[in-house]
């Protein structure tokens, strides 16, 4: 079968929610359940698409807005779950962590997914923290059958997550400090030790934007994977607000 990326477009408007709940799914990782009506209509086709989350004005009259993936979604009951990785403290996580039930709160888009082909015969899934909300959506929409194996960099075993899955997952945790979050070592020293299947692969790679690059170079120079079947993002870059990088060209 072929292999291929397709692209959708949405129409985008802004949506009105309510916090339904807030817990930690893990000690440095805050979720987020909002609800609302206006979430009927919603769609997301792709794990790593994202909504933009317009934060509460500042007594200036300044908006601050930040993209979050939906870490799930669910039509019929109305509810759009966000996770919040809170390394980085910025706008949004400072709003997450005061965050309330029955706190309001906007969101826009997504503007558009990129959906692969289900024709693959694995999927390598890398990143850090600020990945795992795609990450785990996509292993958890995975249908059985599916060979999936994630290499994801965490600050300690406090911070892996557990998946429910059909897909044959097998997980790998990198351990690093929070403020070697920029040093793409770790997580190269624990995908060097990684072997993959045989066949044709997907690669999937998230996270800060040196990081990121090191390891897009790794795939393609060291292990010789094809340049069109990897998607590589710089989620943040250190030191800037609000950074975004796409490495694919």
């Amino acid at each position: 079968m072929k292999h291929e990326i397709i692209r959708h477009r949405h129409e985008t408007r802004r949506r009105r929610l309510t916090v339904a709940e807030k817990f930690h799914v893990t000690p440095a990782m805050i979720r987020v359940v909002l609800e609302g009506e206006e979430l009927a209509d919603f769609i997301s086709l792709g794990a790593d698409d994202h909504v933009k989350l317009f934060l509460p004005a500042d007594e200036a009259g300044r908006q601050e807005k930040r993209d979050y993936t939906p870490r799930s979604y669910d039509t019929e009951t109305r509810r759009l779950a966000l996770d919040f990785a809170v390394h980085e403290a910025g706008p949004a996580t400072h709003w997450a962590l005061g965050a309330k039930p029955g706190d309001e709160i906007e969101i826009g888009g997504p503007r558009g997914s990129a959906v692969v082909s289900p024709t693959f015969d694995w999927w390598l899934l890398l990143g850090d923290e600020t990945a795992l909300p795609a990450i785990g959506r996509r292993i958890e929409e995975f249908p059985a059958g599916v060979e999936a194996i994630s290499v994801v960099a965490v600050t300690s075993a406090a911070e892996e997550q557990t998946f429910d899955t059909a897909a044959r997952h097998t997980a790998h945790w990198a351990h690093r400090p929070a403020e070697r979050a920029d040093d793409p070592e770790a997580l190269l020293a624990t995908l060097r030790d990684v072997e993959l299947p045989q066949g044709d692969g997907f690669v999937w790679i998230a996270a800060e934007t040196a990081v990121a690059r090191a390891v897009r170079a790794y795939i393609l120079d060291e292990r010789q994977h094809p340049r069109e079947w990897i998607k590589a993002g710089g989620y943040w870059r250190k030191g800037e607000a609000d950074s975004h990088s796409k490495l694919n060209d």
